[in-house]
């Protein structure tokens, strides 16, 4: 028969065989197969729209596993939860991040697009017809941004799967920052600012030569110096307009005020 002692000792020692089996089972938050469980519930949160909480996953992902491809393309997720979120700024900055430290990483021409992707102003379609949206409230240098973004991966990466995409968007972003330019030109024109009109529409030719926008860049220019009673500078203008476009809506003295932009519908 066992003494008090005895039976305490063995009792003691049950306990702490059965303490270390739990702590052998309990998996470590730091492995692989953590980690992978973790990047895998982020994945189900992304493509169910939680973003917020995707968003928490992946940065425990990447503390946990700095340094492999897995970290790697977490901060990729991470970026574009960001982005999805509303959350421009931290997008840019965790694109950034990632495009220092990875130069060679084999999805390096995704991470540029989505950079120019979080930067590109699409709302100068439909949307913004309907709304008669005022393109000077548009963010000009995100634009001009997002197109050495998508510049890149069209030079660096022609073969690219976004390629394609970032080349259309590039003439988007081009003609949208030539009719910015008009814009303010036509501004300065109705004001009676004619130097200043004249110089803004000068700009859309020497910027954007090959955008739908240098027709009325042209009767603006003809125009404003006539205003100004340069003769020859109007009718070099003229000139141009008439060369390049013979059919032009503008020949015959239509005010340029009243015509409206490449991008509206009616």
């Amino acid at each position: 028969m066992l003494s008090l002692f005895q039976r305490s000792s063995v009792v003691l020692c049950a306990a702490l065989v059965l303490a270390a089996c739990g702590s052998s089972d309990k998996i470590d938050p730091n492995s692989t197969k953590a980690v992978e469980t973790l990047y895998a519930e982020g994945k189900d949160e992304l493509a169910s729209g939680g973003y917020e909480r995707a968003i928490r996953i992946f940065e425990r992902i990447e503390g946990r596993a700095a340094g492999t491809l897995l970290a790697q393309q977490a901060s990729l997720d991470l970026a574009y939860a960001q982005h999805r979120s509303g959350d421009r700024a931290a997008a840019l900055v965790t694109l950034d991040r990632f495009i220092k430290l990875n130069p060679s990483s084999p999805a390096l021409d995704y991470a540029l697009y989505l950079r120019g992707v979080a930067n590109f102003n699409d709302k100068l379609g439909i949307l913004s017809a309907l709304s008669r949206q005022d393109l000077s409230e548009r963010d000009q240098q995100a634009s001009r941004d997002a197109y050495q973004s998508f510049r890149q991966v069209s030079e660096q990466f022609p073969q690219s799967r976004y390629a394609a995409d970032a080349r259309l968007r590039m003439d988007y972003i081009v003609n949208a920052l030539a009719e910015y330019e008009l814009h303010v030109s036509r501004y300065y024109f109705r004001r009676g600012a004619y130097v200043a009109s004249a110089n803004r529409a000068q700009q859309v030719l020497l910027e954007f030569p090959q955008s739908p926008a240098t027709e009325e860049a042209l009767h603006l220019m003809a125009t404003s110096y006539q205003q100004l009673g340069l003769d020859s500078l109007r009718d070099d203008a003229q000139r141009v307009l008439e060369k390049n476009f013979p059919q032009s809506r503008f020949l015959g003295g239509t005010d340029a005020r009243s015509q409206k932009s490449w991008w509206q519908f009616w």
